[in-house]
């Protein structure tokens, strides 16, 4: 498993350590920081604090990701699907949170409510071609090969 140092800033008391729920979770929960429950209309989005900020080294990137529990049981899941934390951004994390029940889903302080993956990317020179190569697929879009 590979392994590394993180530096975190806690912005406010009340903000939690990004905490991994299992020894082999690849995401680190994160948690709301706030001083009240906040109340999420159905349809709504709303920006939850976290109250840290992160230093994450450059070739890697923060993904912020729903917690399946809470969207799949409540219904609350980043609206922006994943988030992304770029390695120069030293501000704090928020979670834009989209309520996509029908119902009134109240978030607790301090309770889980996206995870953070920690992973490399790769930064493209883009580079304009008049072909590109051929390959069985083709240019089969949504569905073309034959699986659900």
């Amino acid at each position: 498993m590979n392994r590394i140092k993180l530096r975190f800033k806690k912005l406010d008391e009340k903000a939690q350590t990004p905490r991994y729920g299992t020894e082999f979770s690849a995401g680190a929960d994160l948690h709301a920081c706030m001083e009240e429950p906040l109340a999420v209309s159905p349809g709504a989005t709303v920006f939850v604090h976290t109250g840290i900020a992160v230093e994450i080294p450059a070739g890697l990137v923060g993904l912020v990701y729903a917690r399946s529990g809470l969207a799949c049981k409540k219904g609350l899941a980043p609206a922006n699907k994943v988030g992304v934390i770029d390695s120069d951004y030293r501000g704090e994390i928020m979670v834009a949170l989209h309520n996509h029940s029908a119902e009134e889903i109240v978030v607790e302080p301090g309770e889980r409510v996206a995870q953070m993956v920690i992973a490399p990317y790769y930064f493209a020179e883009y580079e304009e071609a008049d072909e590109l190569a051929d390959t069985v697929r083709g240019e089969g879009g949504f569905g073309s090969t034959g699986t659900v």
